[in-house]
């Protein structure tokens, strides 16, 4: 007991360690009482181990010091962080899907935090409307009659349902009943609206004959089909054309919802990406077409959703539309990232999802090279290697497209790929890679030149940093 005494009258008072000038750069970036309540509960866990028996020596205060800059270094990280997408998945759900072109963040930087004309027409002087900010250059891409946005695809599911077919029955494909990221069933999206889910056909079989035969006059709402952007179904199979079904809806007076989810403007056929384009749906005759933003457009998270007038301007006049609506900076990158669409082929190279997925296999072999040297050079002691691979585009689009793509496979003796890989996500900029086969891979699709370096140095601090 005499020897706990001595080594709790050791201890250095809370005081004290709040004046050590280790400390400086701490209270110029966090708030005081933060940094307080670190160092009472530093200080007092170094306590508790001392009568508790698991602290049997005297701490010098540079040790507690190093405690407790510790704790505040991984404090002052914020939950949400930079990390480098090493994976080759170019939509990485986890990672934040689609990475905004420099136009897009240029002009969400120019107005977030300033005052701006979010619902001010400055011709006028008087309130304006935050859907006029993106109508007018969605409308002049996609050949649209009206367009509005809200804050993702499931919302602008619940809102055409809602204005379109509350308290009456819509009319889907058994096949098209999908479940997309984090468990969101369709089915359970379209209850939510108030409208009553009308199944037809069979899983693998659904003819324009089953929605002939489930309408009933004064009873069904709408007929809605859904783009199965994350799965396939093959072999013994058939379905409706939306062709047919715009058709039908026409001649029943039914409006024809399309979700089409993915939001691809441009055709990339030609690059493997054999996807329906959001001009093809609007031809093909659906009367409302809802896509997201954050997928294959290439802009911020969003819904968005185009067609006849007369159903947009219900949809922007239910209540639901402000519940759902989109806050300035996501409207200044909506409205950046489709002013690019008006040169499609510029469009190609500036938007950083439609430049990875573009890539050829040649130009991401020889950046592949080039990361490779630079590895080389700053490690040394690591093995390095340029493999060929399969990227994906992931975020619940083109399903069954695998891109040919290139990498750096890394190794170490004595280093496990999981232990490696562990390492390069507790750097400074996170490097998030692939594990294979006793290897990980920086794939370089998803990585810019400029992340080269910061990859570089995440290898390079393996070494000190934790297992």
């Amino acid at each position: 007991m005499g020897d706990k005494q001595v080594l709790l009258r050791g201890l250095p008072k809370v005081d004290e360690v709040l004046q050590d000038e280790r400390l400086v750069l701490f209270y110029e970036t966090m708030p005081r009482p933060l940094i307080v309540d670190t160092v009472r509960e530093a200080v007092g866990d170094v306590r508790n181990g001392i009568l508790e028996g698991t602290v049997d020596r005297g701490l010098s205060q540079d040790e507690i010091m190093d405690r407790i800059t510790g704790i505040l270094s991984e404090k002052k990280k914020r939950t949400m962080r930079r990390v480098l997408n090493a994976t080759g998945v170019v939509l990485h759900t986890n990672l934040g899907r689609a990475r905004l072109s420099s136009n897009a963040s240029g002009a969400v930087w120019e107005i977030m935090d300033a005052y701006c004309t979010l619902e001010y027409d400055l011709k006028s002087g008087t309130r304006g409307s935050r859907h006029a900010i993106v109508e007018g250059i969605i409308k002049k891409v996609t050949g649209a009659e009206a367009a509005m946005a809200v804050n993702n695809n499931a919302a602008a599911t619940m809102l055409a349902l809602a204005a379109l077919a509350r308290g009456k029955e819509v009319v889907v494909s058994r096949g098209e009943l999908v479940e997309v990221g984090g468990s969101f069933r369709i089915p359970d999206v379209m209850s939510e609206s108030g409208a009553f889910l009308k199944e037809v056909g069979t899983t693998n079989k659904t003819r324009i004959s089953d929605y002939r035969s489930a309408y009933k006059e004064g009873v069904t709402g709408c007929f809605m089909k859904v783009h199965t952007s994350n799965y396939r179904i093959v072999g013994f199979t058939e379905d409706v054309k939306l062709e047919q079904m715009a058709q039908l809806g026409r001649e029943l007076g039914l409006p024809v919802i399309y979700d089409m989810g993915n939001g691809l403007m441009a055709d990339l056929k030609r690059y493997g990406l054999d996807e329906p384009t959001v001009s093809d749906a609007l031809k093909s005759g659906a009367d409302v077409v809802l896509f997201s933003g954050d997928k294959l457009l290439g802009g911020p998270q969003a819904g968005i959703l185009i067609g006849k007038k007369e159903y947009i301007d219900k949809m922007k006049g239910h209540p639901l539309a402000r519940a759902i609506r989109v806050d300035k900076m996501t409207l200044a990158a909506l409205e950046a990232t489709f002013l690019q669409y008006i040169d499609q082929e510029a469009a190609l190279k500036e938007i950083p999802v439609l430049k990875m997925i573009c890539a050829s296999p040649l130009e991401l072999k020889e950046r592949a090279e080039m990361l490779g040297v630079m590895l080389k050079a700053a490690c040394p002691d690591l093995r390095v290697q340029v493999e060929s691979c399969r990227d994906q585009v992931g975020g619940g689009s083109a399903p069954t497209c695998e891109l040919e793509g290139y990498g750096v496979a890394v190794w170490k003796e004595g280093l496990s790929a999981q232990r490696m890989e562990r390492k390069l996500r507790k750097a400074p900029v996170p490097l998030i890679v692939r594990v294979n086969h006793d290897r990980v891979l920086v794939d370089v699709r998803t990585l810019s030149d400029e992340e080269f370096l910061p990859a570089v140095e995440a290898f390079s601090g393996m070494e000190g940093g934790e297992s």
